[in-house]
């Protein structure tokens, strides 16, 4: 709890996205002020507002109760996410610890707490962080042997709530039902109950908002992968991209869960002992590879796009360390035991646990996993931290006389130009008369607008190509706005 606390007072927003797509239009249901970007635009409704209100509710009965600001109603909600996650943590390590072992358990609890992916991750107000919280469940449920209906029901809110793509890591658990157990009518049951239980409130919330019948996840399916351009626009990157990510997120482990399938089965085969667990080692450990295989081919990526798989990384690297010990053992403390039997012609071989042989090379792998994991993370904050501390000054700002001058109801315009994707959100402006106004600078793209007079109200100049449109910028020579706070400046 205490990481995720540290993690929810202390990381940066990552993601431009996270602002203007999750944490703008929660401030509009709010209080009545906030971005939008196209993709809330009627014509398009590819997000859900479900999903929003999700996070809007407790975040507005806070408010209500404690009449606390707007940064204390952010920091709140932060919070609430860290909770969240700490809650689907520990889940998943009993399930872990019960498929896996106590000691494979122990190394992704290690992972886990002290990873800058997860630091990064975990608080984050995005449908990737909350199917990465039911990918948590889902498979914690299904290590744990427990009832199917839990799995089915992480999954479906993963992909219906969250992110529709990440109903991709059900599918071990739907090969596990369905074939091995056979258990097809009770799982098809589970699938229409979840399925229709999730998605009539969800389309409800969206068709209201929209003011049309909607349905957000097949939407934004239809435009990621059935349209012409997709997210293709917003930038394409090699093979590499998800590699050095990968590796700054988690460092060692990254590429110790790589190989954690063909490591257990070439484990097995040296060591001579059978795999452990009720379910076939290449199925537990299937979803992972199944999420590479498909977001690493794709143009597009992004961080985020890998946050549904997270834990099961830290997962994989746990398994990869727990086959290298058992190889130390067997291999060189083995041949260690054999000469010494030889030698002095005893039959007893006065093997230790395997744990406790090759203890120190978890300790050396745990050990530069941290220090690289808390570098990593303390040199995001010392290095990205300034937009939040900056915008949280100006709430200062306004109580101060001496700086603040002007009258209630008066407009401030915090103006940015290239530096718009900084903006933490408007929770960090004092009152709704601050507003924050766009310069035009070099960059080209689309940039939101403020919400009309309600969701369902189509704005005008939007489009789904990226494509500038002027009438976002104001000038800082036109005189029709006259108090201007520029960010470059503070």
């Amino acid at each position: 709890m205490s990481a995720r606390l540290v993690a929810a007072i202390w990381s940066n927003i990552s993601d431009c996205d996270e602002t203007y797509n999750y944490w703008e239009p929660t401030h509009y249901l709010m209080y009545g002020a906030g971005f939008q970007t196209w993709e809330y635009s009627p014509v398009y409704a590819i997000r859900s507002y479900a999903y929003l209100w999700l996070h809007a509710m407790p975040a507005l009965f806070y408010g209500k109760l404690f009449q606390s600001n707007k940064v204390l109603v952010f920091f709140f909600l932060r919070c609430l996410l860290s909770f969240c996650c700490t809650l689907c943590e520990v889940y998943f390590y009993r399930g872990v610890c019960k498929q896996f072992g106590s000691h494979v358990g122990r190394l992704v609890l290690v992972f886990l707490l002290f990873s800058t992916g997860m630091f990064i991750s975990s608080t984050a107000f995005l449908p990737s962080t909350f199917s990465m919280y039911m990918t948590m469940v889902s498979m914690g449920a299904w290590f744990l042997g427990a009832a199917h209906w839990v799995s089915v029901a992480s999954v479906a809110a993963s992909a219906i709530v969250g992110w529709p793509f990440a109903g991709i890591l059900g599918i071990p658990i739907a090969i596990d039902i369905l074939m091995k157990k056979k258990k097809i009518l009770e799982f098809l049951k589970w699938v229409a109950i979840f399925g229709i239980g999730i998605l009539v409130p969800v389309v409800y919330v969206d068709s209201m908002a929209y003011g049309k019948i909607v349905l957000a996840p097949l939407n934004i399916v239809l435009y990621n992968v059935f349209s012409q351009h997709g997210p293709d626009i917003y930038g394409q990157e090699d093979f590499s991209y998800y590699i050095i990510n990968g590796c700054l997120n988690f460092n060692v482990v990254f590429p110790l869960a790589f190989v954690a399938l063909p490591l257990t089965y070439f484990a097995a085969y040296i060591v001579d002992i059978p795999i452990s667990g009720r379910t076939p080692a290449w199925l537990r450990l299937l979803a992972m590879y199944l999420w590479v295989a498909i977001f690493f081919l794709q143009s597009h990526k992004e961080e985020r796009f890998l946050f549904p798989i997270y834990p099961l990384i830290a997962l994989h690297g746990a398994v990869s360390v727990d086959c290298l010990q058992k190889l130390y053992c067997h291999v060189v403390v083995g041949w260690r035991y054999r000469r010494v039997q030889r030698e002095h012609s005893t039959a007893a071989m006065p093997y230790q646990h395997y744990t406790q042989s090759s203890a120190w090379l978890a300790i050396l792998i745990s050990a530069a996993f941290i220090l690289l994991s808390v570098s990593r993370s303390l040199a995001l904050y010392k290095g990205y931290h300034a937009p939040l501390d900056v915008y949280m000054e100006m709430n200062w700002l306004v109580q101060d006389k001496a700086v603040h001058s002007l009258p209630p109801g008066k407009q401030v315009n915090v103006c940015v130009g290239k530096e718009w994707y900084r903006f933490p959100s408007s929770f960090f402006l004092p009152n709704n008369d601050w507003h924050l106004q766009f310069i035009q600078s070099e960059f080209k793209g689309q940039l939101p607008k403020p919400y009309g007079n309600s969701t369902f109200v189509i704005p005008s100049h939007m489009n789904d190509m990226n494509l500038e449109e002027v009438s976002r910028y104001v000038s800082l020579f036109s005189g029709s706005i006259s108090n201007f706070l520029p960010s470059r400046v503070l």
